[in-house]
């Protein structure tokens, strides 16, 4: 080629350059920070827990720092405890009509809208908070549930898990199943049902009333949570005994709940965020409480002289008897309800059979 060819080509090139898209010619960080969508996104999530409630309620809070720090303040989330703008069992309906865009509580309290929905919060002598992410996250559970919560137009996500709880507060003391019968107690989802079949009388109360009811004789007994929580409520003012454990909450998750329309409506990484921050916050508060259990506990008996009492054997082998009839019940008759209980059950046989030679054989053994 002559140099008068070469000149042309060159010609050519920068042409061909000049006219090239304007993105072309910038970063990728610079093309990503131009095409980003700034929209600023104000949201009203409602709980079931009473206002700054020690994990339960600080869970919201938290959830709503990390998502604003995380999206740069571009979806903002204003928390409202229990009472605030809904009454606490009322958070599920006021999310599904999009009165708000998105609630924090737990699955077991919309038993009465969808019965086996209380399998994605805790079961009976279910699945401990460890086995419970698992079945979530990596059994298949998470699926199962979205499917469940679509018709009311909502989104699940784990977000807060308990640990294992206790068994509860009562001003009598519990030898045998017969001191049971006629005992009236607040135990919600299917511990609940349970109780009720044992020959108790469940009675449904969101925790703000909880010490109240106690107090004036409405119960005779409550389960709650743990020490940490339990001591924040004064419960160990009003009843003399502290059972163990807790056979109807052996990992109860708690629920982020989102309005499928709100969601579908945030930018790709706004959605990622907001389940990202629900995954951290469902193990941040299951290390909280497992830091402040034990701390609590350990005042409670050695400050305020609570005692410390274990269910007998007989009375657990019984509640444990009826806790099978009641989720497979608790199942119905629906397609989907039977997928759910098939998954749950399971992934429970698998691993509690793995974990009799892994988690329990080490713990028995330390």
């Amino acid at each position: 080629m002559g140099w008068g060819g070469r000149l042309a080509c060159a010609l050519t090139v920068l042409l061909v350059m000049a006219c090239a898209p304007p993105e072309q010619s910038v970063s990728g960080a610079e093309a990503g920070s131009a095409s980003a969508d700034e929209t600023v996104h104000h949201w009203k999530l409602i709980t079931t827990w009473p206002k700054n409630l020690p994990a339960l309620g600080t869970a919201p809070e938290r959830l709503a720092d990390m998502v604003d720090t995380m999206s740069r303040g571009r979806l903002k989330i204003k928390v409202y405890g229990a009472g605030e703008l809904v009454p606490a069992f009322e958070v599920f309906d006021a999310v599904s009509s999009g009165t708000a865009e998105m609630g924090h509580g737990a699955a077991y309290y919309w038993r009465g809208k969808i019965p086996i929905a209380a399998i994605f919060s805790t079961v009976p002598f279910g699945l401990t908070a460890q086995e419970m992410n698992a079945w979530l996250h990596h059994g298949g559970g998470m699926e199962l549930w979205r499917e469940l919560y679509e018709p009311f137009g909502l989104i699940p996500m784990a977000s807060g898990n308990t640990g294992v709880q206790m068994a509860g507060w009562f001003n009598r003391e519990i030898n045998s199943i017969d001191d049971i019968q006629g005992l009236k107690m607040r135990i919600p989802g299917l511990g609940g049902e349970v109780f009720q079949r044992a020959g108790g009388v469940a009675v449904a109360l969101p925790g703000g009333e909880i010490f109240t009811a106690l107090q004036t004789g409405i119960i005779d007994a409550t389960e709650w949570v743990g020490p940490y929580n339990d001591r924040a409520f004064g419960l160990h003012t009003i009843a003399k005994y502290y059972y163990y454990p807790g056979w109807h909450e052996p990992g109860a998750t708690l629920e982020a709940i989102v309005n499928t329309q709100a969601f579908e409506a945030l930018s790709p990484d706004l959605r990622r965020i907001l389940e990202v921050a629900s995954r951290a916050i469902n193990q941040d508060m299951l290390d909280e409480l497992t830091a402040k259990n034990s701390l609590a506990l350990k005042d409670l008996m050695e400050t305020h002289g609570v005692e410390l009492r274990r269910l007998p054997d007989d009375v657990i082998a019984r509640l444990k008897e009826i806790s099978r009839e009641v989720v497979a019940e608790a199942a119905g008759e629906d397609e989907l309800s039977q997928r759910i209980y098939r998954s749950f059950e399971a992934f429970r046989e698998n691993v509690v059979s793995y974990h009799e030679i892994s988690e329990k054989a080490y713990i028995n053994a330390r």
